[in-house]
């Protein structure tokens, strides 16, 4: 399958079953992902694997950051979740919104990598993303943010993930304006 291929036909599965790529199996994904590009090669990501009771602490933690009194269940909704993690690099050159965009990328591009190795994956994110509670709980240092979570699981069989409506490039790939059209 092409790259192309691939990308054309990436959907997020919000429901997926219970199996889930070992970590042998992540290891060489994430390596690709890295290949993202990266202005002065700073790597200002990392990734944090949950699994087992590491989703009840991050559902004790989501419910401390919304104030509820039972825990969330939502980290449970797969057995494999991956904090999507930008960790700030000093630099005069590469701002700190650009440090993050290479952290997305590589969570997008590790969500392709997944999808075409046969897993359903869905990035979720949430409010809750940038509380006290939910860094405390993925150990984040000062100089983290926390962008979100993939949810990592087998495909249901017989089931589809649906399909988004195409993307009218055209429209969306524009000229840049001539001298006096501004």
């Amino acid at each position: 399958m092409s790259a192309l291929e691939a990308v054309l036909r990436r959907t997020s599965w919000s429901k997926v079953t219970e199996d889930a790529p070992t970590r042998e199996q992540l290891l060489p994904l994430i390596e690709a992902a890295g290949r993202v590009a990266d202005h002065s090669s700073l790597r200002p990501w990392r990734l944090i694997e949950l699994r087992g009771d590491d989703r009840l602490a991050l559902g004790a933690a989501i419910a401390k950051a919304n104030g509820d009194d039972e825990p969330s269940g939502k980290p449970l909704r797969a057995s494999l979740l991956i904090g999507v993690v930008v960790s700030y690099r000093r630099s005069e050159k590469v701002p700190r919104w650009e440090q993050e965009a290479v952290a997305s990328g590589v969570a997008h591009t590790l969500s392709l990598l997944l999808d075409e190795a046969g897993w359903g994956v869905i990035w979720r994110t949430g409010g809750y993303t940038r509380s006290r509670a939910v860094a405390a709980a993925h150990g984040l240092a000062e100089n983290e943010q926390l962008l979100g979570w993939l949810y990592v699981g087998g495909k249901p069989e017989g089931k589809d993930a649906g399909r988004r409506a195409p993307v009218d490039a055209d429209a969306l790939l524009t000229r840049m304006p001539q001298r006096g059209e501004r």
